[in-house]
C-alpha cells in the first residue's frame, strides 16, 4: 500500500502555473502541474506545448527513466522510436520503454501533450542516429 506520508495531496489549476520556456528543448514550452513536488521527486507531470516551428527537432536521444508516458492532447506530432515513423494524434497515449531511442522531428503549431516521467530529473541522453529522419512540415 502507498505511503501517504511520502506523498502530498496536490491540486493545480490553469491559473496557477503558467507555460514558460528554460525546459529540456528550447522550442517548446513547458507547464509544471505541480506532481514533481508533491511527489518529493518520484514523478513529474507538465504540459509542453509547440512554440518555435520544427527545425532541428530533438535528435536522436534517450532518456534515463523508468516509466514514461505522453498523452496528445491538442495537434499531432511526428517521432522515430528506433526506426519507426510515429505520427502522434490529440487522443494518442504513448508508453516509451526505458532506454528507447527516439527523434521527435515534427509537430503542429498547436501541438500540446501531458508527459508524466519517472524520476522527476530524468537525463536525455544523446545517442548515435538509428536511421534517416524525415524533414519537418513547414509552417505556413
Amino acid at each position: 500500500m502507498l505511503d501517504r506520508a511520502i506523498t502530498q495531496f496536490s491540486h493545480v489549476k490553469p491559473e496557477d502555473t503558467q507555460f514558460v520556456s528554460g525546459g529540456l528543448r528550447d522550442f517548446f514550452l513547458y507547464r509544471d502541474l505541480g506532481i514533481a513536488e508533491a511527489t518529493h521527486g518520484k514523478v513529474i507531470a507538465h504540459l509542453v506545448k509547440a512554440n518555435m516551428a520544427p527545425e532541428t527537432g530533438t535528435g536522436w536521444h534517450r532518456h534515463e527513466a523508468d516509466f514514461q508516458i505522453i498523452i496528445m492532447t491538442k495537434g499531432w506530432a511526428k517521432f522515430m522510436y528506433e526506426d519507426k515513423e510515429t505520427l502522434v494524434q490529440a487522443g494518442d497515449v504513448v508508453h516509451q520503454r526505458p532506454g528507447i531511442r527516439h527523434f521527435l522531428f515534427d509537430y503542429s503549431p498547436d501541438m500540446e501533450y501531458l508527459e508524466i516521467v519517472s524520476p522527476a530529473d530524468f537525463k536525455s541522453i544523446d545517442v548515435d542516429p538509428v536511421c534517416a529522419v524525415p524533414a519537418p512540415t513547414p509552417w505556413v
